[in-house]
């Protein structure tokens, strides 16, 4: 059972949230991952005299996120969590690849604790940073009761991690959910929440998804591209990328789904080739939808997660997963 009083272990990939830059009117031209995770605890004030935990597991910039740093954050994460003092992890990132991690995560983990990632738009020397009031409220919602499963908080907006999408280069809530909407949100340093927490057991198939993640090198991953349909698009990318080797690929169609013509062919043959070939909509919002078509849609799943989701499938034991809900 979680304690009110339990521990809440904070662990570091760097980002924007540890960035620096010359001037504190500098809001792009900036350092990213320079600021280790205990100096971000220290600029907090209200997070003094808790009991938090810090931990650096990596320190980039998040749009150099690889599978080493996953399997190594997936590991960090499991630890933790095992801990019976532990209440929940929150892990500080960059936000270009937010949207991967926190599926990853969760589908690799699953938690009945919560995991909660938040990010930055703005570096930590800027006059206006977000970061400390965003690491501020993520540790809120982790110290939440009968909070659990993979979650993200930015600006004030917490969100389920199945359901994220950056939408926005610049602005600081540049975080959306899609159809399915906010989890809840941080309102005066208390959470009013919308849903229900989402479900954190996956049973024996987060077990095997787990193991297989964290006993396979990550050097020796499946490759999974994703190829982006447009107008005069020919399919001599996805060609190319079978000759060199190839075990999954992600379309990310126009509207529901829809390649062109010689596209389709492409990936059809990559698809008799043995490659995983999964459909899924380029389009911020919506679902690809209807059934029938030779290649598979991706349901409610972005490009980028699908390409996850396809990462894991070729990594099960089995060879096969069930869709995600």
């Amino acid at each position: 059972m979680q304690r009110a009083s339990g521990v809440i272990v904070i662990l570091g990939t760097g980002g924007t949230i540890a960035g620096t830059a010359a001037s504190d009117q500098e809001h792009l031209d900036y350092r990213s991952a320079q600021i280790a995770v205990p100096a971000l605890l220290a600029a907090v004030p209200a997070l003094q005299g808790l009991p938090l935990e810090t931990e650096q597991v990596a320190q980039i910039d998040s749009s150099d996120m690889s599978h080493a740093v996953w399997q190594s954050l997936a590991q960090r994460v499991a630890v933790h969590l095992a801990r019976p003092e532990v209440q929940g992890v929150v892990v500080t990132h960059g936000t270009d690849t937010l949207e991967e991690t926190a599926y990853f995560l969760h589908r690799v983990l699953a938690p009945a604790k919560p995991v909660v990632l938040t990010a930055a738009m703005r570096p930590a020397t800027a006059l206006g940073a977000d970061g400390p009031q965003n690491l501020l409220d993520a540790v809120t919602v982790a110290r939440s009761p009968g909070a659990q499963g993979v979650l993200a908080v930015m600006a004030g907006d917490v969100f389920q991690a199945a359901d994220l999408r950056k939408a926005h280069t610049y602005r600081l809530a540049a975080f959306e959910a899609g159809d399915a909407g906010r989890l809840g949100r941080i309102e005066a340093g208390v959470l009013r929440r919308f849903r229900p927490w989402p479900h954190g057991d996956q049973g024996d198939q987060g077990e095997a998804l787990g193991l297989a993640c964290i006993a396979t090198a990550p050097e020796t991953w499946p490759r999974v591209e994703i190829v982006l349909n447009h107008a005069g698009a020919d399919g001599r990318v996805v060609d190319g990328l079978l000759e060199q080797g190839l075990d999954g690929l992600v379309l990310a169609g126009t509207g529901n789904g829809t390649l062109s013509a010689a596209l389709e062919a492409a990936a059809l043959r990559a698809q008799e080739a043995g490659v995983r070939v999964v459909r899924a909509s380029r389009c911020a919002w919506g679902a690809v939808l209807g059934e029938g078509h030779a290649l598979p849609g991706a349901g409610r799943l972005s490009p980028v997660q699908a390409r996850v989701e396809l990462l894991l499938q070729c990594l099960a034991p089995d060879g096969a997963l069930s869709r995600p809900r």
